[in-house]
């Protein structure tokens, strides 16, 4: 055992810790414990005594020695595309959200620990100092890519490819963190009008980086919400593999479109469900009369439809009931909630739905906290994502990643015990 390199057990540490948590562990600089793992610098001679000590009783002792595949979430909003991979087993090492009150909510909802990183503007975080991990989950906002310049830039000898392509916008984030981490799959989610933004420029730039400039496998598929929730949200979700798999979107198992119905979301008001003030209240958990349209708005809203039908438009409110399903919810709903206004019957002006319906709209569970104001909480699940979709998709991914960790895994296990042979 003395004669073991300690860079053999540094290996078998990494098996289970990141380089931040053997950092803090061995009392180092992260960036200390990557340059040895990189050969850059040559570790001490006390580093062996140190993970003997200090990191492998962590694993000798754990009861349970099988990780879960480790993802970290970019431009979390509130933690939709999160919960539908813990839902996997996946396990989550890193989040980002820049907003303050997206914040408030996802920490209300998943507490913090010391083996798990927050960050706000990803935009300031150096891709090296991100945890390890194998699967990379972003949210990313859609902009538009300038590709205009670069064959000057070429000329000029300044960089090129997607450093060139993406730079100034958010999608750069996402493809210099793959670039440095090499994760072994990543999930990417937009709307789907990402397909035709720019003429489909933008969507070209992104397939390229991806594929070209970074060598994944790349899946990608419109989905829409309904089949889940009683929603029309369709939305592109771009599934990447380090490596060749055998994924397809044929292993989707998608309920029947439009079978989920609105009653399943409303308030009962029947006393069936507790009131959850401020949204219901008293023995019948009915519903806050601050929901029901106010008479100027009601006719403003009865008004514009009227003339954009005239107009030959389709321009107006929509009105929904326990039997409908429901246009998309948009983070603007909180303006006029025009998009869905529940009916209340013909003698009495529609509602918005409330925030704990929305969050039912998007698939959330029922214990999810709702921490911030109604404004707050329209904004950020009108710029959610239907949580079933996201779980269905790991669910049909989750296979693939365990089979490229327990692959990768082999590798490092082989190579350890050659560096171990090779250094006794």
């Amino acid at each position: 055992m003395d004669q073991i390199h300690p860079i053999t057990l540094l290996r078998e540490a990494r098996e289970t810790h990141t380089q931040a948590e053997i950092a803090e562990l061995l009392n180092v600089d992260v960036r200390t414990v990557r340059r040895w793992e990189v050969r850059d610098n040559e570790p001490p001679e006390y580093l062996s005594d140190a993970i003997r000590q200090r990191i492998l009783p962590l694993i000798e002792n754990s009861s349970d020695n099988t990780t879960a595949f480790r993802f970290i979430d970019l431009f979390a909003g509130i933690g939709g595309i999160r919960l539908g991979f813990e839902a996997n087993g996946g396990k989550c090492v890193f989040t980002s959200e820049w907003n303050k009150f997206a914040q408030k909510t996802y920490m209300e909802n998943f507490p913090q620990d010391t083996n798990h990183t927050f960050v706000g503007d990803i935009t300031t975080v150096d891709e090296q100092d991100i945890p390890d991990h194998d699967v990379l989950l972003a949210g990313f906002p859609c902009q538009p890519f300038s590709i205009a310049g670069v064959s000057k830039k070429n000329a000029m000898g300044k960089p090129h490819g997607f450093e060139c392509t993406t730079q100034g916008t958010l999608f750069f984030d996402v493809a210099r963190i793959i670039a440095e981490k090499r994760p072994k799959a990543f999930l990417l989610e937009n709307v789907k009008n990402l397909l035709s933004h720019d003429k489909g420029n933008t969507f070209k730039v992104i397939i390229e980086t991806l594929e070209k400039e970074l060598g994944y496998v790349v899946h990608y598929k419109v989905i829409d919400g309904q089949h889940f929730v009683p929603q029309h949200r369709e939305r592109i979700l771009i599934v990447g593999f380090k490596e060749e798999t055998d994924f397809t979107w044929d292993d989707l198992q998608l309920p029947e479109k439009g079978a989920v119905k609105m009653s399943s979301i409303l308030h009962s008001q029947n006393g069936e469900e507790e009131a959850e003030e401020p949204y219901t209240e008293g023995s019948k958990a009915k519903i806050n009369a601050k929901y029901t349209l106010t008479p100027n708005l009601w006719s403003y809203l009865q008004g514009y439809a009227e003339k954009h039908r005239k107009a030959g438009n389709g321009f107006g409110f929509g009105l929904v009931d326990n039997d409908s399903v429901a246009r998309t919810l948009s983070a603007r709903y909180y303006k006029d909630g025009s998009e869905i206004l529940v009916s209340q019957g013909k003698r009495k002006r529609p509602r918005r739905l409330t925030p704990r319906e929305c969050a039912r709209l998007m698939g959330f569970p029922e214990h999810f906290k709702i921490p911030v104001s109604d404004t707050q909480a329209y904004r950020q699940f009108g710029n959610s994502v239907v949580m079933p979709v996201m779980q269905e998709v790991a669910r049909i991914m989750t296979p693939h990643i365990e089979q490229l960790c327990s692959k990768n895994s082999s590798k490092e296990k082989n190579s350890i015990e050659l560096l171990a042979m090779n250094d006794s």
